[in-house]
């Protein structure tokens, strides 16, 4: 005659308890694949984005684009630290230098162009301020909607770049995922409507995350 051989309690014990550690290390191992993912995501964002101011100075260069560059050449060295530190794989593909100048009256004309532009640019906020100022001073008008924010990678007090608003703007920054907000001036030109530096990013930061999916912008000076 044939035996059939059950189970005892202990061993059907010690199998339910294998399986469901399992499982806990396979949640554990996927949580910590998605935490590294957003903070790879904004470190990637944050060295592009030095990485495009750089080619437009090397483009368009000026009296102060050698420090500017250097500057920026010793964030992406910092950047690229911390994306090793964090297991983020091979850094993206480097920005495309653009097209050089053709000649000298050519940067000329370039040149009074993005002047006349900031000019302009600066009436418009002028006359906008002027015509519709913030409720209460509480807040301000709403631009680049629906843009993602990250740092620098700069030092000093809190400040923001850009590339649409001129210096001394003031812009309200307010991550919506933890509804924590900082009021900086824009003090240099980026490649982004708004890059926060270091101190001013810790300020509205979440822990362990480089970049802002959920921002709202608002200009509000």
């Amino acid at each position: 005659m044939s035996r059939k051989r059950t189970m005892s309690t202990k061993q059907k014990i010690a199998l339910m308890t294998g399986a469901a550690t399992l499982a806990g290390g396979f949640a554990v191992v996927t949580m910590s694949l998605g935490h590294a993912s957003v903070v790879c995501d904004g470190l990637d964002q944050a060295l592009r984005n030095n990485e495009n101011f750089i080619a437009g100075q090397r483009a368009n260069p000026d009296a102060q684009s050698a420090a500017r560059i250097a500057n920026r050449e010793a964030v992406i060295k910092q950047i690229n630290v911390q994306r090793e530190a964090s297991g983020c794989g091979a850094a993206p593909a480097a920005p495309a230098a653009p097209a050089a100048p053709a000649g000298q009256g050519q940067g000329q004309n370039q040149q009074g162009q993005n002047q006349n532009q900031g000019q302009n640019q600066q009436g418009q906020d002028q006359n906008q301020g002027q015509a519709a100022p913030p409720a209460g001073g509480a807040g301000g008008q709403v631009v680049c909607a629906g843009s993602t924010v990250t740092l620098s990678g700069e030092a000093g007090a809190p400040a923001a770049s850009s590339n649409q608003f001129p210096l001394g703007t003031r812009l309200k920054v307010t991550n919506l995922d933890n509804n924590k907000s900082t009021t900086v001036s824009v003090t240099s030109t980026s490649g982004s409507c708004a890059l926060l530096n270091n101190a001013a990013f810790e300020q509205v930061r979440e822990p362990g995350k480089f970049l802002i999916r959920k921002a709202r912008i608002e200009r509000v000076g």
